[in-house]
This record gives structure tokens, C-alpha cells and sequence, in this order.
């Protein structure tokens, strides 16, 4: 309970797009209590299991405190001057295209804008791109095609006014639960509401769905050019809207029609008569948005199947009205804010664009630059490759992972063996990229920070302080100022607070502006300290003399083109397989509900790791059959490119001759599942962003001689020990870890060694003759230390009650010898796998509360309280619920 004295911050979510609003209160003990802010217009109050956990990540176990040269603790005053030494150096002799700069949609805005002037104003280069390149590049590329600027039109508020949403390869329930909630709910008040999920997979979100389209990868642009011709051929084009506001058409809609209706079956992989369904309902339902996310952006055509969308909308004139458009979510928490900033390799500050001659003037005057780069620098992909070529000779990498998170990320590792000089800037002092770091520099973490984040529907939020920074950890932004005053810049970034730099990049937003650019927040440009620290979230534009806050673009018919009119972009369907004899799978990357990028934040948390704990491969039980694989056996994925060893988790949800693996698991947490090895550098020609969801491989069964479980109180060394296969998790009270070797012998082997390394005061092993199978559990005087389990098959144990013992007290014999069973007994029933990471409920749980007759999402949440707190689980336990009432159908039958 909160008392008088406890004051509760106002700040922002550091995870997805969504923003969602957040108190943060100290508790008098030093602890941190997390709620939603019920008045944050992004989610009145909802979290979801990551937010909610938020307070569970904040610990210093791990943390970079201070700076290192070399792996040598250092002073600042060493390190920057060491830092702007080798980049000015490396410009001097090798030019301004020699150093490079990426960074990340994890920053603030401010941080983005001191970066962004420095390279590109000071330095002179155009080399710094952000993992927003492998996030949104293509939608941002679509829209510039389109609007003539990167304008998302509409807002949340029309998820909840549509009566059609058609979400484009996005998971919302998982990549973005709040907005799901927010739809779900929208839903629930008006049931005549449609909602199509077109994704190859069959996720949560299909819960919500009335209809799921299952499309062939990257079959979307064929699916939308398809829909553009059914709309003409029937009537249903807004021909005042196009003949008024936009240009192209007749152009768009010729190249659309050279793909007949059989082509578009054929590419989607959709059946006809579910083609015909969604083309009718998108044609008949006026008030239409289309969301779409990684699904569409991460592609070899991404800005082509963006195209594609924006084209059915303007050809019907629903956009910038409630209710109706086209609708991108972001997957970092500022990567609309690094947009904002010109954090993009291709874009200027202030949506200002770096090929337009009156542009640079204009911003080069502003910053009373040296100059300013004429073309484009080096995107994400191309700067690591140009840095494994030996041409960048300084990169400074902060806030992002990498080594696990470009394409072929093994290459990306011998891109920073090879440069000369790495900078890292980091909150951890262990990750897969710093260890290749030559100056590590300490960074201010989520709630130790000010600044500002902009969420997916342009609503610009405060992140606000509210913890101590420890040890010399510095906010991002003054790394770059200080390096800039020591590579002789001082006046231009002689800033001392964040309100100084968010007033500056509020004033080159208004610079010769009057409305001919979308991004204007020139309303804040003398905004004062105390009003910057007061600021509630606005959406932009919030131009000078602006009295409302007019929340969709587009109302007018007006674009941001020389003539203001739209321009349709004639696209070419192609198709995208890539398979062959030899690589006959088509892999899909993506992430899962708890989890976050490379796990530096959500891996601290042990609930969220409860949910998934290692990493895994859905495949369709076909193919697991036609392979001869069975279920929690190892596979090894592998192409051209890499290997890598991952659990099987044989379902119907992918189609056959799919694989789907999530993107989160480094070398912190797992033996060998960064599946970014496998993902070539194949781009999108007009965006450069990698595409991650249609990648060839191959799948083969790993020959195990001894499958193992254990959990401990103490993290196990496992990178030196050589197991065939790990992966590890934080849990309640320690431990748990996955493991397999060749031969029992090797298992035997570690189990007795990590018996002995618990150092218990009591041991008690089993044989198992029937399985083969070994059992080893440590306890001290009172509590279990270790407990660890072999079998040559899958281990089947009660994992989740296994994780519970560790907090349990053992007074006598007997009691141990239970967790040597490995599960629990009768007065105790299995909870299963679980599902709702905020209650601890099991899948078990939820399913005999199910067969007991509790068939409703409140039903369940009064009898278990499973999805009555984040709600992230509510669109899993409604697929719980609608398979048993399926399978209750077909019996009745």
C-alpha cells in the first residue's frame, strides 16, 4: 500500500511502440511499485506482462557502472578523450565516412537528436542508422512514396471507431497486448465489429479474429493488388476522392490487374472462396483501418506491400477520417522519435530530407554546421559489412545488440573483430556485442533518465526519472555532447539538460515550416524547465499559435507532395520462394509475448521467462512426422549461413513447410539460438530493411545421447562445460536450465560434478532402470540447492512445481525423496506450463477450470484470476477455451 509520503512518477513504458503510460512509486523500503496510468490516452491504465514487470528488471545484477578501456575500469575524462581521439583521427585520415554510428529506438529522443547532429552536422557523415532499420524502414519508405512525408495518419482511437480491422502481419495480442485489449474491448461493446488476421501462423491474435487468412510469406503485396482490382471491378473506388486528391491510379490499378484472380490463389496460398470473403468485407465496410507491423516491413518487397495497402485505402478515400486508414505500429518505444530526429541513415532532422539542396541549407544554418553530408549514409546492414571490409575504422554502438540482432549476425560478429575501434555504450556489462568492445561507456537505464519518446500514433511522452544513477552511469546524450567538445565542437553542444536539446529540436521542427512539413512541434520551442518536466503527452503536429491538437492527418485531402495530392505506386507481384531441394523450409522469426529483443531487460524478471523459458521451433505435426521427429526433441536449423540447436514444438498454428523461431535468445541465456545466423542480408531495395520472416532452411534431429533438467539457486556455468545444448532462466529463488549431451557418461558426469558444486549439506541420487535415467537433488541444512534429472527421452517432469521447491523448507528424509519424483503429489495437482506469468496460473489449471464449466474470460478470471491483472494471457486462454469448446462441438456431433 502506498503511503502519503510515497509520490508516484509519471513516465513511459521502455518496451514496444504502444507507450503505455506508467506510475512508478518508491516504496519506503527502497522497492519500486509499477502501475499503468489510468490517464495516459495511450492505455488508461492497462500494462502488459512486460510492463507490469517492469519493477522486477531495475535491479544492478549485471550492470556496466563504470567505464573500461580495454577491459580496464577507467575515468570518463579517459575514456571520452580516448573516444574522440580515434574518430577524429579516423576522419582526418581516412574521411568523414570512415566512423559510424548506430543506435536505437531504446533511446530518447534526446539522445537520438544530439547523435543525429553530430555525425550528420559535424563530422560531416550521413553513417549512423538505428535497429529501427529492422523495425519500420519499409513503412517509413511507403509512406514517402505515398504522402510525399512519413506520416502515420490516424490514431488509437480508431481501433476503437472501425468496424473492420485487418491486421497485416502483426501478433498484436503478443507484440502489442494493450492494443489488443483496446480492440478486444471495442469488441466486446459492439459485436457486429470484424476483425481479419492475415498472417501466415495462426497466433493469439487469431483469437480475436473472424477470419484468418493463412498466406504464403511475403504473399501480401499479391493479396492487396488483388483487392485494388475488386474494388474497381465493382464499384467500390472513391472516384471524387481520387480524381481530387491523389495521382497514379489508373497506372497502379494496370499493374495491379496484370495478376489475375487465380495468380493472386496461387501466391497467397489462401483458398479462393476466403480471398473473395475478405475482398467483400473490405469493399462493403466503410469505416476500415489496416494495421500492419514486422509481418509487412521485414521483407525483400516490405515497401511493396505497404504500397499495396496504402493504395486500396486511397483508391477509397479511407484515410485521416475516425475510424478509417492505414495504421503501422512500431515495435521499440522511439522509433517514431528517432524518425522524428533524422535517426535514419536517408533522413535529415525535423523530417527533413538529406537530398534536397534548400534542406541541408536550411538545417546546416540552423546548427551553424561545418557541413552537411549531400546523400545518404550507410544503412544498418551495409555499415556492419562495410566495417567487416575494413572501411569504417570507428563505430560507436549504443543501446542495441547486434551481434544477435542483424542478419547474418555471425558475419556482424567478425565486422567488430575486424574494426579497429568499438565503442559500446551499455546499462549490462555482459552482452553478445560489448565483449567486442575496445571502450565500454556505463548508460543511464529506463527510470534513471529524462526525455521524451514518441509512441505509434505520434504522441509525444515525458520518460522521467526516478531512481538514483548508479555508479558513473551517464545519460546517452551527454556521451555525445562530451565526445563532441572534445573533437572541437563545444559551442554547438554545450548543453546541460535534456529541455535544452528537446527545446532545440522543437525549433528546427518550426524552421521555415508554415505547414509544408507534417512534423511541427514548434509550440514547444521555449518551453520551460518546469513545464518540460510537467508535460503531458500531445500528439504532434503542435505547430506555434496551435490551439488544438488536431489528431489525424489527411482530413483535407491535403498531402505533403509538391501538388498535395497522393501518389498511387504501381507495384509488380512477384513470387517470393525461396526454398529448394536442399533447403526445403521456409523460416519465420518473430517474438513471443514475455520476452523482448535480445532479453537484456525481460530475462532479469523471472515470471516473464515462466511463460517460454527456452528457445523452440513450431512445426506442423506433418512435417514432424514425415521427419520422424516427435515432441521436445532437438533439431538443428541450418543453411548457407549458420546452425543453430532449438527445441521442437509440433503443432497445426504454422503451415506445413514453415518453421517459426523466436528472435530473443543470445549467448547469455542459450547454447546456440541466435537465429539471426540464419537470416541473409537480403534487403528491401528501396528501404534496406532485412527480411526476417522468409528465410530457406533445413531441419535435422540432433543425436542425444542424455536430455536433462535443473534447477538451482546458483546460475550454472554452462559455456564451459559442453553440453550439446543449453539454455537457462532466471526463476523464483534461482535457476532452471535445459541441457543435453551426447552420452549419458558426459550427463553423469555433470551431474555429479554440479551435485558437488552446490556444495549441499544433504544429496540423495536415483537410478532409473527403466529410463535410463539419473536423479540428483542437493539440499542444505533446510532448502533444496539443486535438483537435476537425465533421461535419454525429453525429460517429463512437473517443471513448474520443480521451480516452486527452491523456496520451499525440507525438515526431514522423506520430504526430499519427493523431488526426486519430480513432481507433485496428489494434495498437490500439476499446474502445467504456465500461462498467466502475473498469477502463476497453469495451463493445467485454467483447463480443469474449463471442463468444470468456467467457458468465459471472466469465468476463468474469477475462479483463477488468470487475466484480471496485465491481461497479456486473456487471448491464449480464449484459445484454451474456444479448442475446448470446438472439441465439445465435434463430440456432440
Amino acid at each position: 500500500m502506498t503511503s502519503s509520503k510515497e509520490k508516484s512518477v509519471k513516465t513511459t513504458c521502455p518496451y514496444c511502440g504502444v507507450g503505455c503510460g506508467v506510475l512508478a512509486t518508491r516504496r519506503r523500503d527502497g522497492g519500486v511499485d509499477i502501475k499503468g496510468d489510468p490517464e495516459h490516452p495511450a492505455n488508461f491504465g492497462r500494462l502488459c506482462s512486460k510492463g507490469s514487470a517492469l519493477a522486477d528488471t531495475i535491479s544492478l545484477e549485471g550492470r556496466l557502472l563504470f567505464p573500461e578501456v580495454n577491459g580496464i575500469r577507467a575515468d570518463w575524462d579517459s575514456a571520452l578523450d580516448l573516444v574522440a581521439e580515434k574518430f577524429s583521427e579516423a576522419v582526418r585520415l581516412h574521411g568523414p565516412d570512415s566512423v559510424g554510428f548506430y543506435v536505437s529506438g531504446q533511446i530518447l529522443t534526446e539522445d537520438y537528436y544530439v547523435a543525429n547532429k553530430l555525425m550528420k552536422g559535424f563530422i560531416g557523415s550521413a553513417n549512423i542508422d538505428t535497429n529501427s532499420r529492422l523495425c519500420m524502414a519499409s513503412t517509413v519508405a511507403g509512406h514517402r512514396k505515398a504522402f510525399g512525408s512519413d506520416t502515420v495518419p490516424g490514431t488509437y482511437e480508431d481501433l476503437e471507431l472501425a468496424d473492420l480491422i485487418v491486421l497485416v502481419g502483426s501478433n498484436l495480442a503478443w507484440c502489442h497486448p494493450v492494443l489488443y485489449q483496446r480492440i478486444e474491448a471495442a469488441k466486446s461493446e459492439r459485436p457486429d465489429m470484424k476483425v481479419v488476421l492475415i498472417d501466415p501462423r495462426k497466433t493469439s491474435s487469431a483469437n480475436l479474429a473472424d477470419l484468418h487468412l493463412a498466406i504464403n510469406p511475403d504473399g501480401d503485396t499479391a493479396l492487396f493488388c488483388g483487392l485494388l482490382c475488386y474494388l474497381s471491378m465493382h464499384g467500390f473506388i472513391d472516384t471524387g476522392f481520387v480524381q481530387d486528391h491523389t495521382r497514379g491510379f489508373e497506372t497502379a490499378l494496370s499493374s495491379a490487374s496484370a495478376l489475375s484472380f487465380q495468380e493472386v490463389a496461387d501466391q497467397t496460398g489462401i483458398p479462393k472462396h476466403h480471398i473473395q470473403q475478405f475482398y467483400k468485407l473490405f469493399a462493403k465496410t466503410d469505416k476500415v483501418v489496416t494495421v500492419f507491423s514486422q509481418g509487412v516491413n521485414q521483407s525483400i518487397c516490405g515497401t511493396d506491400k505497404v504500397s499495396a495497402i496504402l493504395n486500396c485505402h486511397l483508391a477509397t478515400g479511407r484515410i485521416g477520417k475516425p475510424g478509417m486508414g492505414p495504421f503501422s505500429v512500431t515495435g521499440q518505444p522511439n522509433a517514431m522519435g528517432g524518425r522524428e530526429v533524422g535517426g535514419l541513415a536517408n533522413m535529415l532532422a525535423g523530417h527533413l530530407d538529406i537530398e534536397n539542396d534548400a534542406h541541408r541549407a536550411m538545417v546546416q544554418k540552423f546548427w551553424q554546421a561545418p557541413t552537411i553530408p549531400k546523400k545518404p549514409g550507410l544503412k544498418a546492414v551495409d555499415m556492419f559489412q562495410a566495417a567487416a571490409d575494413g572501411k569504417i575504422k570507428a563505430l560507436w554502438i549504443m543501446s542495441t545488440n547486434p551481434v544477435d540482432s542483424l542478419p547474418e549476425a555471425n558475419t556482424v560478429k567478425r565486422a567488430l573483430e575486424t574494426c579497429p575501434f568499438v565503442v559500446v555504450s551499455d546499462i549490462l556489462e555482459e552482452t553478445d556485442t560489448i565483449e567486442f568492445a575496445d571502450v565500454k561507456l556505463p548508460a543511464s537505464a529506463w527510470g534513471e533518465k529524462n526525455g521524451t519518446v514518441t509512441n505509434s500514433e505520434r504522441r509525444i511522452s515525458r520518460q522521467r526519472k526516478f531512481l538514483e544513477t548508479p555508479g558513473a552511469a551517464r545519460p546517452d546524450w551527454w556521451q555525445f555532447a562530451e565526445v563532441a567538445k572534445r573533437m572541437g565542437y563545444s559551442e554547438a553542444f554545450d548543453f546541460s539538460s535534456e529541455v535544452e536539446i528537446f527545446r532545440e529540436h522543437a525549433q528546427l521542427s518550426s524552421l521555415e515550416n508554415n505547414g509544408s512539413r507534417d512534423f511541427d512541434i514548434g509550440k514547444m520551442a521555449r518551453v520551460s524547465k518546469d513545464a518540460f518536466q510537467n508535460l503531458e503527452p500531445f500528439q504532434w503536429p503542435l505547430p506555434i499559435g496551435h490551439e488544438t491538437n488536431d489528431q489525424r492527418f489527411f482530413a483535407d485531402g491535403k498531402f505533403y507532395t509538391d501538388d498535395q495530392k497522393a501518389r498511387f505506386v504501381a507495384v509488380k507481384p512477384i513470387s517470393h520462394s525461396i526454398t529448394s531441394l536442399d533447403l526445403p523450409f521456409t523460416l519465420n522469426t518473430g517474438r513471443v509475448r514475455d520476452h523482448w529483443h535480445t532479453m537484456t531487460r525481460t530475462a532479469r524478471a523471472a515470471r516473464l521467462s515462466s511463460h517460454m523459458a527456452e528457445p523452440f521451433c513450431e512445426m506442423h505435426s506433418e512435417d514432424a512426422v514425415n521427419l520422424g521427429l516427435k515432441q521436445a526433441e532437438l533439431v538443428n536449423i541450418e543453411n548457407q549461413y549458420g546452425t543453430i540447436t532449438v527445441r521442437i514444438l509440433i503443432t497445426t498454428k504454422v503451415k506445413k513447410g514453415s518453421l517459426f523461431v523466436p528472435m530473443h535468445w543470445t549467448d547469455q541465456f542459450a547454447s546456440s539460438a541466435r537465429v539471426d545466423v540464419l537470416v541473409p542480408a537480403r534487403l528491401d531495395p528501396s528501404s534496406g530493411q532485412p527480411a526476417s520472416k522468409n528465410v530457406a532452411v533445413k531441419i535435422s534431429p540432433v543425436n542425444v545421447g542424455a536430455y536433462g533438467f535443473m534447477v538451482s539457486r546458483v546460475k550454472p556455468n554452462l559455456k564451459h562445460t559442453q553440453p550439446q545444448y543449453w539454455a537457462t532462466a532466471k526463476c523464483n529463488g534461482g535457476w532452471r536450465t535445459e541441457f543435453a549431451f551426447a552420452t549419458m557418461a558426459d550427463a553423469m558426469r555433470f551431474g555429479e560434478s554440479a551435485a558437488i558444486a552446490a556444495n549441499g549439506t544433504f544429496t540423495l541420487d536415483y537410478n532409473d532402470p527403466l529410463s535410463s535415467g539419473h536423479r540428483i537433488a542437493a539440499f542444505s541444512e533446510k532448502h533444496l540447492k539443486l535438483a537435476l534429472y537425465l533421461s535419454k527421452e525429453p525429460v517429463l517432469l512437473s517443471r513448474e512445481w520443480l521451480v516452486s521447491q527452491l523456496d520451499n523448507a525440507y525438515s526431514n528424509t522423506s520430504e526430499r525423496q519427493k523431488v526426486l519424483a519430480g513432481r507433485a503429489d496428489a494434495a498437490m495437482p500439476d499446474k502445467g506450463r504456465l500461462v498467466c506469468s502475473c498469477h502463476q496460473v497453469g495451463a493445467n489449471e485454467i483447463n480443469a477450470a474449463i471442463h468444470s464449466g468456467s467457458i468465459t474470460i471472466s469465468q476463468i478470471g474469477k475462479c483463477l484470476k488468470a487475466g484480471t491483472n496485465c491481461g497479456s494471457c486473456r487471448a491464449e486462454i480464449t484459445g484454451m477455451i474456444n479448442e475446448h469448446l470446438q472439441e465439445t462441438k465435434i463430440a456432440a456431433e
